[in-house]
């Protein structure tokens, strides 16, 4: 399962946002079933950040974000992400030194 945010915090607040991040990053890592997380800043746009995680299940994900402290640091942070996209995303395609792995959907077609 991939969680991915996208922020856009207020011009001349980067820092802040990045001190904040970089407690809500590890938080998040720490959590067992989380493989990865990268928070990204956008070349083309500086004000625009990217919080990436990915986890091995959705239920590994809905339990990672259980823990008090990472409801107390994760959560805030999480809940300032723009609200205009979907944020969980099932993996499909994932590549690797192995090769490519196809995943099953959790999903029915649509």
């Amino acid at each position: 399962m991939l969680l991915v945010c996208r922020f856009a915090p207020a011009e001349g607040s980067a820092e802040p946002f990045l001190e904040r991040a970089r407690r809500a990053v590890a938080l998040l890592a720490a959590q067992p079933g989380c493989e990865s997380v990268d928070l990204g800043r956008a070349i083309e746009e500086p004000g625009r950040w990217v919080l990436v995680a990915r986890f091995t299940t959705v239920t590994a994900y809905r339990r990672a974000l259980q823990p008090f402290d990472v409801r107390e640091h994760v959560v805030p942070l999480l809940s300032e992400a723009l609200t205009d996209e979907p944020a969980a995303h099932e993996r499909a395609l994932v590549a690797g030194p192995d090769g490519v792995t196809e995943h099953p959907s959790l999903l029915s077609d649509r």
